[in-house]
This record gives C-alpha cells, sequence and structure tokens, in this order.
C-alpha cells in the first residue's frame, strides 16, 4: 500500500500560519491534499502537524489525522526525516503497514499529478532505488555565482568566468514538493541525495519556496499566471 505523508506544523515564523493561511482562495495546504486525493496513488493520506487548527482544515479538505504530532518534532530545527519516520511507526502501529510513502509538503500548490504519478511509476520500476524527489533547474549558471566580500564582488568560482554558458554543467535543485521512497528507506534514514535517488525534474515555472512573505507573493502571481495560462486567457 501506499502513504501519503503531508508534514505541517502550526509554528511557522516568517510567515505566521503559513500552512493554513489563504492562498489563491483555499488554504496553501488543501493544494496538496487535494492533489494526493486526485492522483489516485494513496490508500492513506494523513497530515503530521501539532496543530488543532491545521488537523481541522485538513480533516475538512479530507486528510486523516490519525495522531496530533509531538512537540520536540515540532520545532524549528526538526528536519523532514524524523517527521515522515514518526508517521511511519504511528502508522504501523495501527495497523497500516506502507510499502512505499510519499512526502508532500503543505507548501506546494504547484505539484502536479503527473510528477507524482511519474515519481513512484521509476520508483517501484528499479529495485535498486530508495527514492524518486522532484528537482528543477537553477535558471542560471551556478559556476558564475558571485560573492559579496571585503567591500568588493568576487566570483566563487574564476576559473569558470571566461566559460561560455553552454560549456557548463547545468545545475538542478532540490524543488522542494515531493519524495517518494520506500518506508524501509525512510526508516533506515537512507541520504535522499544519492545514487540511489531518482530526480523527477519539474520546469522551473511550476517550482516556487515559499519560506517568506515575498516569496508568498510571488508565488501566487505565478499561480495566477499558470491558472489564466491552462484556460487559454
Amino acid at each position: 500500500m501506499n502513504l501519503a505523508v503531508i508534514p505541517a506544523r502550526g509554528g511557522s515564523k516568517r510567515i505566521p500560519g503559513k500552512n493554513s493561511k489563504m492562498f489563491c482562495g483555499k488554504p496553501l495546504i488543501a493544494y496538496s491534499i487535494e492533489a494526493a486525493q486526485n492522483s489516485g496513488l494513496f490508500d492513506k493520506i494523513i497530515v503530521s502537524t501539532d496543530s488543532e487548527q491545521i488537523a481541522k482544515i485538513a480533516k475538512d479538505y479530507g486528510a486523516e489525522i490519525p495522531f496530533l504530532r509531538p512537540g520536540d518534532l515540532s520545532d524549528d530545527f526538526t528536519g523532514t526525516t524524523p517527521v515522515v519516520q514518526h508517521a511511519i511507526k504511528e502508522m504501523q502501529a495501527r495497523g497500516t503497514n506502507p510499502r512505499y510513502t510519499c512526502c508532500i509538503y503543505a507548501t506546494a500548490p504547484f505539484i502536479q499529478i503527473s510528477a507524482l504519478q511519474e515519481g513512484l511509476q521509476r520508483l517501484t520500476s528499479d529495485s535498486l532505488k530508495h527514492f524518486a524527489f522532484s528537482v528543477t533547474s537553477f535558471p542560471f549558471p551556478i559556476q558564475r555565482a558571485l560573492k559579496m566580500q571585503n567591500g568588493g564582488v568576487f566570483p566563487f568560482f574564476p576559473q569558470d568566468i571566461p566559460k561560455r554558458s553552454q560549456d557548463l554543467a547545468e545545475a538542478y535543485h532540490d524543488a522542494g514538493q515531493f519524495y517518494w521512497g520506500t518506508s524501509e528507506a525512510f526508516l533506515k534514514g537512507i541520504p535522499t541525495f544519492s545514487e540511489t535517488s531518482i530526480p523527477i525534474v519539474l520546469p522551473r515555472h511550476l517550482v516556487q519556496d515559499i519560506d517568506t512573505l515575498e516569496d508568498w507573493v510571488r508565488a501566487e502571481l505565478m499561480y495566477k499566471a499558470f491558472i489564466q495560462f491552462n484556460k487559454g486567457e
């Protein structure tokens, strides 16, 4: 069976109430719940939260809240893996033993069902892989990154500045949307960034971190443009 785990703690500092904040007409977390539901890939869709408010919103949109996340897993320093591990163990204790688990961030309004489907298909097709997760490319060569130091501006990689863009390797970063994995790999704490992971490459116009208020405004503008484009307006 397949389990979707949506981590959504209530203590966001930079954007207060981020996971339940209204985003283009719906609570932000609703987009992740609905994508999981509409994908048809999951036997269980749960939200791991320490917030009664988020729990109520999640239930209203059809997710399950079989437990409330403990405080020691809800601070600013807890990573995603311990939260997913806790969720899998809690579900196992309740008689649910998923073979595959997908962590879907609550801050992913651009998440596409086709990408979720591709992630599971590619993971289940290769027994040597443990994870499949979303990535996207940097819009500018990282080899030409600059740093401000001692009142001046300097390249991180001076040797690459004279090179043509087409001669520099394209770089990618975690898109922060979803992470498929075998439940065993999650529980063992196997590193996500390794040769046993499969990258699911997303177009840049479907990726936006939402960590600051500036990110939020940009994401809403991108989302409205995306909806208008799909309507042919």
